[in-house]
């Protein structure tokens, strides 16, 4: 398994802004699953191979 060592993104707050905007127009709504830090591995493990759909979010193994 390899993963991308970073990431790029040369947009503004102004057309994060435009896109939200956008986005709730169309009723987009993002699908999240979270996962402890401690489980960040298996995360990006189950993003790979398909098991779910949208984002894993990791928050704090003590939330």
């Amino acid at each position: 398994m390899s993963w991308p060592s970073h990431s790029v993104a040369s947009s503004t707050r102004e057309d994060g802004r435009e896109f939200l905007t956008l986005a709730a127009s169309y009723g987009v709504h993002a699908t999240t699953h979270t996962f402890p830090l401690s489980r960040a591995v298996e995360a990006l493990t189950d993003l790979e191979a398909g098991r779910f759909d949208g984002a894993a979010v990791l928050v704090d193994d003590l939330s």
